[in-house]
């Protein structure tokens, strides 16, 4: 098929979007002209920040391809802009492609993005991209990967283990990064963000699929991530970063049109939001042409989080 044929397959809205564009979303899923995945979000500065991965098979087609990533920006989670493409695999030269699931996080002054790429020697390898600005452009900080297959041992013929960095940073000032594959792996970073602080450790989590994300709220930590295959959404609490960690169940049940979920959990404006993808944008989505959503995220008395239900309505103006 040549490619004028499958770019008259995308419907239009769905083409390429110029940069810098602002619009209202209008339930679930939030962005609906492109295919976005892995969503990863961050509060800076009264405006929430989504980066994303971009999903870009074509409709005849069912592999993952991602060669970018997305950001958008709002200060009221309904109005956003989408900004220059910030990051593309590309940018990493010691790289062979695949923008997989990545997460930003704020220190001094400084953005530090950690990513998941496929390595010129392969198997999945997380780097470490570095701006001034929230919305980029960003640069490798490192010149090599921070994370590479030949580091880890527990899965030491399986080649994708090393993927879905999340990053934390604790009220003492340690930051942590979070990964994984079948096994769940964390480490100590030192203050410069791009060095490792430390052995790698293990957290054995149930049934843990990949996609872990760290937030705090008051005393307890939370460990989020996808489960089984296709993947629902699971959680564990602490009151220590480094556990131990009790499971307490399921917090986000399959989307049911994609095998996969990657989650992000956000306190904005004093209300608690619980960020996913799935594949419904319109017949042509799916498991690899998946879509950011958003819906609300409740805690109980005691701490632990209420089911997620995701919903077609998605946030409200005044939710």
């Amino acid at each position: 098929m040549n490619r004028l044929l499958i770019i008259l397959l995308f419907p239009l809205s769905l083409q390429l979007q110029a940069a810098d564009t602002t619009f209202i979303a209008k339930g679930n899923p939030v962005i609906n002209y492109k295919y976005t995945a892995d969503p990863a979000a961050m509060v800076y500065d009264g405006k929430v920040y989504l980066y994303a991965g971009h999903d870009e098979c074509p409709p005849d087609k069912n592999h993952y391809l991602l060669n970018e990533w997305l950001v958008f920006s709002s200060s009221d989670l309904i109005t956003w802009t989408e900004h220059s493409v910030p990051l593309r695999a590309s940018d990493f030269k010691w790289a062979s492609g695949e923008a997989w699931a990545a997460q930003v996080i704020e220190r001094n002054g400084q953005f530090y993005w950690y990513v998941t790429v496929e390595h010129q020697n392969k198997g999945k390898s997380i780097g470490v991209a570095v701006s001034d600005s929230p919305v980029g452009p960003f640069k490798d900080a490192r010149g090599s990967a921070l994370i590479t297959n030949e580091m880890t041992d527990q899965t030491p013929k399986m080649m994708w283990d090393d993927i879905d960095p999340t990053v934390f940073i604790d009220g003492d000032g340690q930051a942590y990064l979070f990964w994984g594959n079948v096994q769940c792996y964390y480490v100590k970073l030192k203050e410069n963000m791009t060095e490792l602080d430390g052995e790698i450790q293990k957290v054995n989590l149930p049934a843990f699929t990949e996609a872990p994300w760290i937030h705090q709220r008051g005393e307890w930590y939370y460990l989020s991530y996808a489960s089984g295959f296709p993947e629902k959404i699971c959680y564990a609490m602490s009151k220590s970063i480094t556990g131990p960690w009790e499971y307490k169940g399921v917090l986000n049940e399959l989307a049911g049109n994609s095998n996969t979920n990657h989650q992000s959990i956000i306190e904005f404006n004093d209300k608690w939001y619980f960020i996913y993808h799935n594949g419904g944008i319109n017949t042509a989505g799916g498991s690899f042409r998946r879509s950011v959503c958003i819906d609300r995220l409740y805690y109980n008395e005691d701490g632990t989080m209420q089911r997620v239900q995701m919903t077609s309505e998605g946030i409200t103006p005044n939710p």
